[in-house]
């Protein structure tokens, strides 16, 4: 009778242990379950962190390539005006406007 009773012992600690051992393995389960969503979670918030740091890089970029797309266009204007040809055409290509019997009319 008392070897019946440790054969029941043992088999019950046999199972416990099992029982523990599957309950071991599915609290795993679920740990790496949660830990491969806080990793997945952590690159997803990363990558937004960065792509908010280039956009904000490229507005910059941006507002600078329009201050000096308007600096350009100015400086263009300045040096089309017919104020600055005239200035240049009489001191350094020392031309004048010509007299009227200096003009030649062309019929077409």
């Amino acid at each position: 009778m008392h070897k019946t009773i440790q054969r029941a012992d043992s088999t019950m600690k046999k199972e416990q242990i099992m029982q523990k051992k599957k309950m071991l393995g599915k609290w795993m389960i679920v740990l790496a379950f949660f830990l491969a969503e806080l990793f997945l979670y952590t690159m997803c918030r990363v990558n937004y962190t960065e792509t908010g740091f280039r956009i904000s890089l490229e507005k910059q970029n941006q507002k600078r390539l329009k201050a000096y797309r308007e600096s350009l266009a100015i400086e263009y204007e300045r040096l089309l005006s017919p104020e600055r040809i005239a200035h240049i055409a009489r001191t350094k290509l020392k031309l004048k406007i010509p007299e009227p019997e200096q003009v030649i009319y062309m019929e077409m």
